[in-house]
């Protein structure tokens, strides 16, 4: 299977299927609108704001697993992010990242990874860094500034395709 097989929904209930984003570098992030690491939404904007232009997808998936720190619907999730953070990039709905009922995005995350020995999510704002052919190249902790990911975006997209 490739990351491009999957499809996930947005948060208008509408099925993504992954292969539109094919020949983008990806951030794809689990997030929540009531944790500690919260005020990072505005880091990942900037890398938004800064790269899109360039190919570059940054795909938030609210979860509310860890501590409860998503409550409520898809639609107060969203216009929390939009009010306090200005957020343009595109939102999925809720998933699970870790057990029985995880999204199968992130079993694939998950197993492609390079050097985890704990394939388990820790906890929200984990970040997974997807090259243009649809590898996983990193996975960052919560404790990452997304501004620190910067340098490894630019040499995506500054490599070219199939190197």
């Amino acid at each position: 299977m490739s990351l491009y097989q999957i499809k996930v929904e947005d948060i208008n209930n509408n099925v993504v299927e992954l292969e539109k984003f094919k020949g983008k570098v990806l951030l794809i992030v689990n997030t929540a609108t009531k944790c500690f690491f919260t005020p990072q939404y505005e880091g990942l904007q900037w890398l938004y704001d800064k790269y899109n232009k360039l190919g570059f997808e940054l795909l938030d998936f609210p979860c509310n697993q860890f501590g409860k720190d998503a409550p409520g619907s898809i639609e107060e999730i969203d216009k929390f992010c939009v009010d306090k953070f200005e957020t343009t990039f595109p939102r999925f709905l809720k998933i699970n990242v870790n057990g029985d009922d995880e999204s199968i995005l992130y079993t694939y995350l998950k197993r492609h990874e390079k050097g985890f020995l704990n394939k388990k999510i820790k906890w929200n704002f984990t970040k997974f860094l997807v090259d243009q052919e649809g590898r996983v190249i990193k996975r960052y902790s919560p404790l990452v500034k997304p501004k620190k990911i910067a340098i490894d975006i630019e040499r995506l997209l500054n490599r070219k395709q199939g190197e």
